[in-house]
Order: C-alpha cells, then sequence, then structure tokens
C-alpha cells in the first residue's frame, strides 16, 4: 500500500515538473500561456462511500489549468505584428476550421492574405459601405495588391484675395501667352479619368468696371471655354457670381480619357488691399497609387496606404471570447480550438464591453514568470526526493519483516 501512495507521488511530482519545464522552455514564445499543474486526493470509494477515512489512496493531477494573465507588451517595427491590450483572442482560418490565438506574429503570403507562420488566416469583419462593419461574417484579411483607381478632377477650391488698386492689363485682348493681357495667373494640377495629370492655369483680367474682373482657363496651354466674370461689393466681398462657382466646360484631354468638366469654386475670393494672395487650391481628383502600407488603428480597422494619398478599409479584426477560457482545447503553435466545456465564440470588436484594444507594430509577450517557474521547479524537486525517500523506507519496512526469524 505505501508503495502505491508514494508512486502517485512521484508521478504527480513528475508530471509537475513536466509542466513547469514547459514553461520555462515557453518563456520566450510570444502569445504563449502558462499551465499550472493541479492536484486531487484519491480515496477508495464503495457503493457505501468512501471505504476507509485512515489513509487515502496517495495523489493524481485533477488538471492541467492554462492561466491566461496578459502577457507584457513588447513593440516590434512590423505593422503586421499584432498584441491584444485586455481580453479575447485574434480569430484564424485554418483552411476554414477555426483556430484562436493571442499569438499576433503576422505576415503576408503569396496571395497577399494575411497569415501567421502556419499559414492560418487572419480573419476580419468585411467593410460596408458607409463604414461600417458586417459583424455577422468573417473574411479572410487579404492586402489589396492593385493599384487604386484614379479619380478625375470635377471641383476645384480657390482661397484668394484679389488687389483692389489693379487696373486694366495694356493689351485689352486676352491671350494666354501674352502676359500683358492679365494681372495674374496661378497653376495647378489636375488629373482626368485615367489618372493623368494636367496643368490648369487660372488667369484673371481687372475690367473697367469698379470691382469687375474676368477668370480665363487653360488646360496644358490650351484655353477653354470664355471668358467668366467676377464681381466685387466696395468693402471686398464677391457678389458675382452669387454662389461662387464658374464652369468653363468642357475639355477633351489628349489621353483618350473622357472629357474633364472642372467647376471652380471662388466664394471664399475677396478683393482687399494692393497685393494679390492664392492661400490655398484644393481638388478633388487624383492619380493612380500602389500600394505603401497597412494600418491598423486600437480598435481593429485595417486601412491600407496608396502613393495618390488615399486610403482603402479592408476590414476590421476580429476577436473573439469565452464563457470558460480555461475549457479550450490547447493545439500546437499557440493556438485553442473551442470545446463543449469552453462554450461557443462569443465574437465581438475591440474596445467594445468584454473585449480589449489592438496594438499594431507590437507582440504580446509569454505570461511566464522565470523566477516563479524556478521556486515550482525546486518544489517539484523535493516533492518527488521526499516520495522517492518514501518509496526507500517502505522498502526498508519491507526487508525487516522478511528477515523476521
Amino acid at each position: 500500500m505505501t508503495f502505491r501512495l508514494a508512486l502517485s507521488g512521484l508521478n504527480a511530482a513528475q508530471a509537475d515538473l513536466g509542466v513547469t519545464a514547459n514553461n520555462i522552455a515557453n518563456t520566450a514564445t510570444a502569445g504563449f500561456k502558462r499551465s499550472r499543474t493541479e492536484f486531487a486526493e484519491l480515496f477508495a470509494v464503495s457503493p457505501q462511500g468512501v471505504a476507509s477515512l485512515a489513509s487515502g489512496n496517495g495523489v493524481r493531477v485533477s488538471a492541467i489549468a492554462q492561466q491566461f494573465a496578459q502577457g507584457n507588451i513588447d513593440f516590434t517595427d512590423n505593422s503586421l505584428d499584432l498584441a491584444i491590450s485586455g481580453s479575447g483572442f485574434f480569430t484564424v482560418s485554418d483552411g476554414g476550421a477555426l483556430a484562436y490565438t493571442r499569438a499576433g506574429a503576422f505576415r503576408t503570403d503569396a496571395q497577399g492574405y494575411v497569415v501567421n507562420a502556419q499559414a492560418q488566416r487572419l480573419q476580419v469583419y468585411p467593410p460596408l459601405e458607409g463604414g461600417n462593419f458586417n459583424t455577422g461574417a468573417l473574411s479572410d484579411l487579404r492586402l489589396i495588391t492593385s493599384e487604386s483607381a484614379p479619380s478625375a478632377t470635377t471641383e476645384v477650391e480657390m482661397l484668394m484675395n484679389l488687389p483692389s488698386n489693379a487696373t486694366e492689363p495694356l493689351n485689352t485682348t486676352f491671350s494666354p501667352s501674352d502676359p500683358n493681357s492679365y494681372n495674374r495667373a496661378t497653376s495647378l494640377t489636375v488629373y482626368d479619368s485615367l489618372g493623368a495629370a494636367h496643368t490648369a492655369t487660372m488667369y484673371f483680367v481687372k475690367t473697367a468696371a469698379p470691382g469687375g474682373w474676368e477668370s480665363h482657363l487653360a488646360i496644358d496651354g490650351t484655353e477653354v471655354g470664355g471668358a467668366q466674370p467676377l464681381s466685387f461689393s466696395n468693402t471686398g466681398v464677391m457678389t458675382s457670381p452669387a454662389n461662387g462657382e464658374i464652369n468653363f466646360g468642357t475639355y477633351p484631354p489628349a489621353t483618350g480619357a473622357a472629357d474633364m468638366d472642372v467647376t471652380f469654386n471662388f466664394s471664399g475670393a475677396t478683393q482687399y488691399g494692393e497685393t494679390f494672395a492664392l492661400n490655398s487650391v484644393t481638388q478633388d481628383g487624383y492619380t493612380t497609387g500602389r500600394l505603401i502600407g497597412m494600418d491598423i488603428d486600437k480598435s481593429g480597422v485595417v486601412q491600407a496606404r496608396f502613393t495618390n494619398g488615399r486610403s482603402l478599409t479592408l476590414g476590421q479584426v476580429a476577436l473573439s471570447n469565452f464563457a470558460n477560457a480555461d475549457g479550450l482545447q490547447q493545439l500546437a503553435d499557440t493556438t485553442w480550438a473551442e470545446t463543449f466545456g469552453s462554450g461557443q465564440a462569443l465574437r465581438g470588436q475591440a474596445g467594445t464591453s468584454g473585449f480589449g484594444l489592438v496594438q499594431s507594430g507590437a507582440l504580446e509577450s509569454s505570461n511566464v514568470d522565470i523566477t516563479a517557474q524556478l521556486v515550482n521547479m525546486i518544489t517539484a524537486q523535493r516533492n518527488f526526493q521526499a516520495n522517492a525517500q518514501m518509496i526507500s523506507t517502505s522498502d526498508q519496512i519491507t526487508q525487516t519483516i522478511i528477515n523476521i526469524r
């Protein structure tokens, strides 16, 4: 009997040492969660209850429980490295089978999908029109590898001041090539429907009427439409056109793109003082763009950035949680699977109730405290030695009994 009791102690101590060794081995494993060995006393049980209360039948390992405490956040230079500060798991797809992990070392594969080292694809909520996300569905996160489509310029807004003391130019017949036929000129870049850039030049000509001006437009040196009048009151405020908008007509670009039709908004223009001042020029067109990076904010929203200054929302990182995380089935490569004991996965978004925040460019380190594990190792070693001594003592007693004459 004593041998069996001590043997159960040896097995328990050996299991404790194994768990401690695994914890220590994974001290530097990102997203790893340490385990704890839990023990239970054994008693022989009969239909009438516990057979004997005088002594037990030894010990057994009742559970090896994972400890999901938060690990430290270590910052990296990779924007695809993700860490969760708080509760939740990243959701990954392994050929359609979902798994859950706290290890956020992601990268892109040959097809542009965001995957971990095991080629499991990171799951996101797909974007909807209007800036929301379809939280009822999951999709693989894939970086856009094609160019961002261009958009033709349709509106230009110019905030400027025309000098109130300006006089009519020497030559009364306007010509873009004759600087004596206009007072001021300013240029900007506009884009056609194919993303090709064109130079649009706006000319301003003072007329004889008080507060009166004419505006002319040339694109790539070719005049578009005719003169369009501008009028200012005696306080320098624009009075005509009433809404400040002018359209010179269409311009057919040589690139084969659709005719350009640009509206100029001068509603903020003034006529003060003695100097011409161009305060700002904005236009709504842009050329094609190549992918240059990806941004992930703390709520998990993923945006692709392009060289043309545009950004495209690709999705929102899908987080999962469980009523009983201890019930998850531990898989290889610091991933877990849903079980009956864990309950169904509770889907959510970073920053909402029950879910932590996503940190881009960072990894969650192992939550193993190496000092505590070394103490556990010494304790388990002492337990093993004590049970081994118990076997040695029992053997000596047995030998003494055998040698009785």
